[in-house]
């Protein structure tokens, strides 16, 4: 990983940690493997623990780590680091992306019941006026007992929010081709197409990954869809989401966002979503950041610990299941 990466992950406790259920290489760490002392390192590895910035680790790398058996990712994806060549060798592969998703869940979580609440608005209004308003004239809309929450995939994330959004009184959707109704069921929420998530949801919230088939795929038919003062959240990738359409529903006050991803990923410095006042755009922070990161190096450790009593990851990566994955 790069050494920014590992600075920020382990900490001294982590590697202290790490060190208890591992030989541990010399630091510093790796963050290119063409090195005559990644050669070296490479030549005794069983395992790599891998992180943000890792180089790929192609056939010309696995030749020199005759000994490699197993990668353990202390982030997210692994799409950027783990080749084929990895898999036709028969690696196994681990990943704290569960680990990640626990924040971006909260994120989701909190945005929702914020927004059901209409907090940044009647905040501002506040602000401004330095006076309370009415409460018993309070609008209907404003509240979050009986709201209908749509969720997009049954992601790790997904899943999350909806373990999450159980303590509440809130109706949750749910659209997955990949889940079927009784699986829904099974996770307490109700199966719906993808049309009628968007009918009936007050707050849609998109935990789609980023495909071929998945860009784009909240359209301007479905956004048009949505209810007037609806939330949209989007806490996966921009690109899900069409951005033009969007702009148009935010600017026209029809609906609200909230959006940690955008396309491109920083908006050009005059795009109006900017100075929208019903749009709140965050710099992707929903994922760890900080004294999180501690719990993609705590789950990095323990695969390791699994690994080496012969118990198998509790959470592999699987190549079959790669299409599906962020």
């Amino acid at each position: 990983m790069s050494p920014q990466a590992a600075a920020a992950v382990f900490t001294p406790r982590s590697l202290a940690a790490l060190t208890e259920v591992a030989d541990v290489a010399p630091l510093p760490v790796l963050s290119d493997l063409s090195t005559p002392r990644a050669t070296e390192v490479l030549a005794d590895a069983e395992i790599l623990v891998t992180g943000w910035g890792c180089p790929a680790l192609d056939a010309d790398v696995l030749a020199r780590a005759p000994r490699l058996a197993a990668v353990v990712h202390a982030a997210g994806s692994v799409r950027g680091h783990v080749t084929d060549a990895c898999w036709e060798r028969g690696i196994a592969v681990s990943s704290a992306a569960a680990a990640n998703a626990l924040p971006v869940a909260e994120y989701t979580l909190a945005m929702i019941l914020l927004h059901g609440k209409h907090v940044l608005e009647r905040a501002r209004d506040f602000r401004a006026h330095r006076a309370r308003d009415n409460w018993l004239l309070t609008t209907e809309r404003v509240g979050n007992y009986r709201r209908t929450v749509g969720i997009l995939s049954a992601s790790l994330v997904g899943r999350r929010v909806i373990e999450l959004l159980k303590p509440f009184d809130l109706d949750v959707l749910l659209h997955d081709p990949y889940v079927s109704p009784a699986e829904a069921a099974e996770l307490g929420v109700t199966w719906v197409d993808l049309p009628e998530l968007f009918t009936r949801s007050d707050v849609l919230s998109v935990h789609t990954p980023l495909l071929p088939a998945t860009r784009g795929l909240v359209s301007r038919p479905l956004l048009d869809a949505l209810r007037q003062d609806a939330v949209l959240i989007n806490t996966a990738r921009g690109a899900v989401v069409d951005q033009d359409a969007l702009t148009d529903a935010v600017r026209a006050g029809r609906l609200r966002a909230v959006l940690d991803v955008t396309d491109p990923e920083v908006l050009p410095p005059g795009h109006p979503l900017w100075d929208c006042p019903n749009a709140l755009i965050t710099p992707h922070l929903a994922g760890s950041q900080g004294s999180e990161w501690e719990r993609l190096a705590d789950t990095a450790v323990a695969e390791v610990a699994r690994w080496a009593a012969g118990d198998g990851f509790a959470h592999p990566v699987r190549r079959e299941r790669l299409a599906f994955l962020a």
